[in-house]
């Protein structure tokens, strides 16, 4: 399995205290960000210490100041972001694109805001503004489609297919909110494919770089990977991270959309 450089979290501080050091102008985007996500800011490090304030961002000009500041914070149990001092950082901070509730978040483990703010930039043309209110429509159809596909599995490949590249509710469609409550009531396109789909992918290098559009669309989806030997773990980090992995060899106990995965020239359970 491929490794990450940061493990990337979504923290909800609606209604506690965040501590903000810092005056200069590297400390106000800091406190924009916090009141955005709903904290309330404390500017007092003795202050956040007595109430036991969890995370703590520094922005002091001076370096020493902020040296300090961060070692006291995180002896007090904080977790501290020093802005520009990834080197001094317990977490850093990603250039967030926001489709509320949906936000897609864009990091580079303190390498390089610069290029975090500029893929972001991109994706902003590309992902359309009803995002959001497809997300709102998806969390309000849960119960309708619950109701009508009780399996959890079925359920899940009702989603992938409505929400894959040219499905009922492709994400990049501006208006496929629209059709969400016809969708969950199965008026719609709310057939479950086939949960004994078989698939192939035949690997011509180990570069997840060179898988199709429709391999990694695969990967993405399915239930059951049957994988066989020397299959590099950066493929396989493609998949979903629920997906079962089972050996070629024990094809038989496959179970919903499955996926061989094997290299160039090898035998699959499907041979």
């Amino acid at each position: 399995m491929s490794n990450i450089a940061s493990l990337p979290l979504f923290h909800q501080i609606a209604g506690q205290a965040v501590l903000v050091l810092g005056d200069g102008p590297a400390a106000e985007p800091k406190r924009r960000l916090v009141e955005r996500a709903g904290g309330v800011i404390v500017d007092d490090l003795p202050r956040a210490i007595d109430e036991g304030v969890r995370l703590a961002f520094i922005a002091y000009e001076d370096a020493k100041a902020c040296e300090v500041a961060a070692i006291n914070a995180r002896c007090a149990g904080m977790l501290v972001n020093v802005v520009d001092r990834p080197e001094l950082c317990d977490f850093t901070t990603p250039s967030i694109l926001d489709r509320d509730p949906l936000l897609v978040a864009i990091g580079t483990g303190g390498a390089s805001a610069g290029l975090a703010k500029h893929v972001r930039l991109r994706l902003e043309r590309v992902l359309p503004g009803t995002l959001g209110a497809l997300a709102r429509a998806l969390e309000a159809a849960r119960p309708v489609l619950r109701a009508r596909l009780a399996d959890g599995a079925d359920r899940r490949r009702a989603v992938d297919a409505a929400l894959r590249e040219g499905g009922v509710l492709d994400p990049l469609d501006p208006a496929a909110h629209e059709r969400v409550a016809r969708w969950a009531e199965g008026a719609e396109g709310a057939e479950a494919p086939g949960a004994g789909a078989v698939a192939e992918i035949v690997l011509r290098s180990d570069d997840p770089e060179d898988l199709t559009l429709r391999e990694a669309r695969l990967l993405g989806i399915a239930d059951t990977l049957l994988v066989a030997e020397g299959v590099p773990a950066a493929i396989l980090a493609r998949a979903r991270a629920d997906a079962r992995r089972l050996p070629l060899a024990r094809s038989g106990e496959a179970s919903g959309m499955t996926l061989a995965i094997r290299r160039d020239g090898a035998e699959t359970a499907a041979d």
